[in-house]
């Protein structure tokens, strides 16, 4: 998949698991993007499967559901 397939089903799980809305869920990805979250995806083009998806919407969830929008 591509990078910016990877984003969007990263944001799609955070909806299906979280029960987030799609903005929210598009939030916390664009933020971890701003973070620089997904740098080494956008590098390495491997990384972007769908068993990564799963493990970065946890992480994102984990890392961001109580951290403030900047």
């Amino acid at each position: 998949m591509t990078y910016e397939e990877h984003l969007d089903e990263v944001a799609t799980q955070l909806t299906e698991r979280y029960a987030l809305s799609d903005a929210a869920a598009i939030r916390m990805v664009m933020q971890a993007q701003e973070d620089e979250f997904f740098s080494g995806h956008d590098d390495n083009p491997a990384l972007c499967t769908l068993e990564r998806a799963d493990h970065d919407a946890k992480l994102l969830f984990k890392t961001y559901r109580k951290k403030p929008s900047r």
